[in-house]
C-alpha cells in the first residue's frame, strides 16, 4: 500500500525543528547526522553535524526532515517535498515516469546505500516528489 508523507527541508536547523515537533506531537524521533552516515566522506567537514535524514513517528503520523545539504538557498515555498512510499520497484518506476513527464527528473531511481530504491523529481507544476521502495526483509 502506498503512503504519502511530508518531507521538510531546513537551513541548518533540522535538529532544533524536529526536536520541537517531537515536544509538540510526541512520538519517536530518529536523527542521522551527515558525519555518522555512509555519505560522510562525500560532504565537506563543516557539514558533518547537519542532519542528513530525520523521522518523527507517532502512530500513523510520520514527519520527515533534513538540513539543506545539497547547496544553494531554499526557496520560500519549496522547503518541502511529498514522499511517496511505493509497494514495488515496478510501481515506483511507473509512477516516477508519469510524474516526471513535462517536469524535471532530478534523481533517477536507483538502489541507495540504505537499501531502498529511491528517486526525486519536480513535476510540471513545480511540486517536488521523493519516491521510495523498500524491499521486504527475508
Amino acid at each position: 500500500m502506498k503512503t504519502i508523507n511530508a518531507y521538510l527541508f531546513f537551513e541548518n536547523e533540522c535538529r532544533e525543528a524536529m526536536t520541537f515537533y517531537q515536544q509538540c506531537l510526541g512520538g519517536e524521533l530518529s536523527l542521522m547526522p551527515i558525519g555518522e552516515s555512509p555519505a560522510a566522506g562525500q560532504m565537506p567537514p563543516d557539514k558533518k553535524d547537519l542532519i542528513m535524514h530525520s523521522s518523527l513517528t507517532n502512530g500513523g503520523v510520520v514527519l520527515l526532515g533534513a538540513d539543506n545539504c545539497m547547496g544553494g538557498p531554499l526557496e520560500k515555498g519549496k522547503s518541502m517535498a511529498l514522499t511517496l512510499n511505493c509497494s514495488s520497484d515496478g510501481e515506483l518506476h511507473d509512477i516516477y515516469n508519469k510524474l516526471s513527464a513535462g517536469g524535471n527528473a532530478t534523481h533517477t531511481p536507483r538502489v541507495e546505500f540504505w537499501g531502498d530504491t529511491f528517486g526525486m523529481l519536480t513535476d510540471k507544476f513545480g511540486v517536488d516528489w521523493m519516491l521510495s521502495y523498500r524491499p521486504q526483509e527475508p
